[in-house]
């Protein structure tokens, strides 16, 4: 009698093969870019500024030039970070962050972390591993059967998979099997054991189930993409109660008469003396949560003056939020930005040159930011914060930070194994010569959402200046991309200083491995991303950090369905 072949080995490399498709990184997925909010440049370091929050500052020298993982990209077009910053429904205050920076966020120690428990996983669960190798041989024989065909083998094979499908329903951990689950194990190998006689041939196995495999690769591909495109379109959009608080907001508003309309304190917001913090944004509410934050979490918030800049259509809504919840007696100021008659002549230039409709790229309130010292020509220094941020702790020990001669004071993102990791090249195009002559694409990076700026400064070295000549040469040719993240990186380019990580903790909007610990130490919290704490895909876990500084007892809000 001829021998049947054994080819139970060539199976199981191939079954191997088919598990670890939902393992695969889905490498052929072109899924949307997001642009990632915190701008970060710098070349040489000139040190990290170490303090205790809201006390005086001690220098620490540690220069931590990142390096490239032996993977060093230089190629302009490929960008391995997702999320700016999207910036969801509130759009202009900050870059979008790229979803694709999930990926790039979970950094080699995360990576390291995860591979150990999943090693783990599999050893502690080999029976469940096993059930779904048993399905998984079981479904690759049946599609050897004819159409149709009704066999002992076949029915009995059917039968068997129901069995181990209603097994594995909702077990995930060998402990969890029934004996009854294993005598069911013991009978699908014996059905297998029939099935291999009665279909010898090891090749045939082997090409069903490659098949198997890129079908199911192809359905991971499509689900991914769905999901991605999903998760930015929920980011872009604008809840529906936020359209209605604005709305009822600016009704009010124009019910008073114009001396009801001014808020108090007014003659504060020129004191040199005081604590002056700028936000650019046309989300009434995350606007309210930053004032909200960092006056409770203030020593001494008579001190504090907040300038908050919007456009004309928010800004009734703006200005009439914070008459009805006065902020004690810290000093709140609303702008709109079409008062700004300067910046008319600049508008053109610096807005519409980016080939997209994306408001989120394109958004004047972006890029405010770079006219700062033309916002505020009586101020001489200003905390810029972003509007996804919250404070949790006083922020004057900021105040006094040795800025060694630089405009800006920022926290750095060049550490490879954190997941607010940046690298210039990722934005800034250093194939050109004119950028790789000037810049080094190795220079330490830097985030924007808590950021100290000089103003005087600033006027000194006239780095708006020096931004359009940048603004102008990329609408000319492709150096840079993603907002205004690189044009920050390339204006304050050798001109900022770092301070210690704990004034600014990043990532909460796109990473759900932020360490708990850093959080609660954090002076600053950053949803940094397009998962936005107001968003039904915000992360759950980060969101009471954002929710417990706002009212929803507040009357506008409850009339707009505004909850959590």
């Amino acid at each position: 009698m001829e021998q049947v072949p054994d080819c139970s080995l060539q199976k199981w490399r191939d079954v191997e093969a088919l598990n670890s498709i939902g393992q695969e990184a889905g490498e052929g997925l072109k899924e949307p870019k997001s642009i990632v909010l915190e701008d970060k440049k710098f070349h040489p370091r000139e040190g990290n500024n170490s303090l205790d929050f809201g006390s005086k500052p001690n220098e620490v020298n540690n220069d931590t030039r990142f390096e490239n993982d032996g993977k060093e990209e230089h190629s302009f077009n490929a960008t391995g970070r997702q999320d700016n910053n999207v910036h969801g429904q509130s759009r202009g205050v900050r870059d979008v962050e790229i979803e694709t920076k999930h990926p790039l966020s979970n950094r080699s120690t995360v990576k390291h972390d995860n591979s150990v428990r999943t090693a783990k996983s599999r050893s502690i669960d080999y029976k469940v591993k096993e059930i779904i190798d048993q399905l998984i041989r079981a479904k690759a024989y049946l599609g050897f059967a004819p159409p149709g065909s009704n066999s002992h083998l076949m029915k009995e094979l059917r039968l068997r998979i129901k069995d181990l499908e209603h097994v594995v329903e909702d077990v995930t951990r060998d402990s969890e099997l029934t004996k009854s689950a294993l005598q069911k194990m013991k009978s699908m190998e014996s059905s297998l054991v029939k099935a291999g006689n009665a279909f010898p041939d090891c090749s045939a196995m082997s090409s069903k189930l490659r098949a198997m495999a890129e079908n199911a690769e192809e359905q991971v591909r499509m689900q991914k993409k769905q999901a991605t495109y999903l998760l930015n379109l929920a980011a872009s959009t604008t809840p529906k109660g936020f359209h209605c608080l604005s709305m009822r907001l600016t009704s009010e508003y124009f019910a008073l008469q114009p001396s009801e309309r001014l808020l108090p304190e007014q003659n504060k917001l020129h004191d040199t003396t005081l604590y002056h913090y700028a936000v650019f944004s046309d989300n009434v509410l995350a606007c309210a949560v930053v004032v909200n934050s960092t006056i409770s979490s203030a020593m001494e918030p008579e001190k504090i003056v907040f300038h908050l800049v919007t456009n004309s259509l928010n800004l009734p809504a703006m200005s009439m939020w914070f008459s009805l919840n006065p902020q004690g007696k810290a000093t709140i100021e609303v702008l709109s930005m079409e008062d700004f008659k300067w910046l008319s002549t600049e508008y053109d230039l610096g807005w519409t040159m980016q080939n997209t409709s994306d408001p989120r790229f394109t958004s004047e309130l972006n890029y405010l930011r770079f006219y700062l010292p033309n916002i505020f020509p009586s101020l001489d220094k200003v905390i810029l914060l972003d509007h996804d941020v919250v404070v949790q702790k006083d922020l004057s020990g900021l105040w006094h930070v040795d800025m060694k001669g630089k405009v800006n004071v920022a926290v750095e993102t060049c550490k490879e194994s954190e997941v607010s990791f940046l690298r210039m090249d990722m934005f800034i195009n250093f194939s050109d010569p004119l950028i790789a002559d000037k810049f080094d694409s190795k220079a330490c990076t830097w985030a924007f959402g808590m950021n100290v700026f000089d103003l005087r400064r600033w006027r000194e070295e006239n780095l708006t200046a020096l931004y359009h000549k940048y603004l102008r040469l990329s609408n000319e040719r492709p150096i840079l991309k993603g907002g205004s993240l690189p044009f920050g990186w390339v204006t304050f380019y050798n001109q900022t200083t770092a301070v210690e990580r704990q004034w600014h903790v990043l990532g909460l909007g796109h990473d759900s491995t932020v360490p708990q610990d850093d959080i609660e130490k954090a002076a600053v919290i950053h949803y940094d991303g397009v998962r936005k704490p107001w968003l039904d895909v915000g992360f759950g876990e980060y969101k009471e950090f954002w929710i417990k500084h706002t009212d929803f007892n507040n009357q506008y809000l409850q009339q707009c369905n505004i909850h959590w």
